[in-house]
């Protein structure tokens, strides 16, 4: 496995497709079930590779992540070759960016010397999808990219 497997949440939400999935390799429920019943380690197996095949799609569309923690705030682009990021940092450790009035707190402050912020860009040390899953199981989030690109304009500016 790749990646890893799905939640049973997860499959719950996307069972229409794994359904197509099960039928592309010609597995009806009938079959899915006696499958399941007699022989589970066939059944996992297609279930990690449906899971697989889920995050590789996921994972090839994402191009902005983004990871909150108290004082940090890290803010990735995803390019083909390489991965941006901005980092900002509170230097008041009152300051809970995981709070709205953290994030307040960073809008009146973000120039200051209470900020600091790091930019960076490096190329992937290992396959692009696998580094982006990576920094998923590190706790970052897929993003629409609006933050990334609203402090970047700023920064640029």
């Amino acid at each position: 496995m790749k990646y890893k497997r799905l939640t049973k949440e997860q499959f719950e939400a996307l069972h229409q497709e794994f359904s197509n999935f099960l039928a592309t390799q010609s597995i009806d429920k009938t079959e899915w079930d006696a499958i399941k019943a007699n022989r589970p380690e066939v059944a996992e197996q297609e279930l990690d590779v449906f899971s697989d095949l889920i995050w590789e799609g996921v994972l090839t569309n994402a191009h902005y992540l983004e990871h909150f923690s108290k004082n940090h705030i890290f803010l990735f682009h995803c390019q083909e070759k390489l991965i941006q990021s901005i980092v900002l940092k509170s230097l008041e450790p009152e300051i809970d960016f995981m709070q709205k009035e953290g994030l307040q707190w960073l809008s009146d402050n973000l120039f200051t010397d209470t900020v600091e912020i790091h930019l960076g860009k490096k190329e992937y040390d290992q396959e692009r999808n696998a580094a982006i899953f990576d920094l998923i199981t590190q706790g970052a989030i897929l993003s629409d990219g609006q933050l990334y690109l609203q402090i970047n304009g700023i920064i640029q500016s």
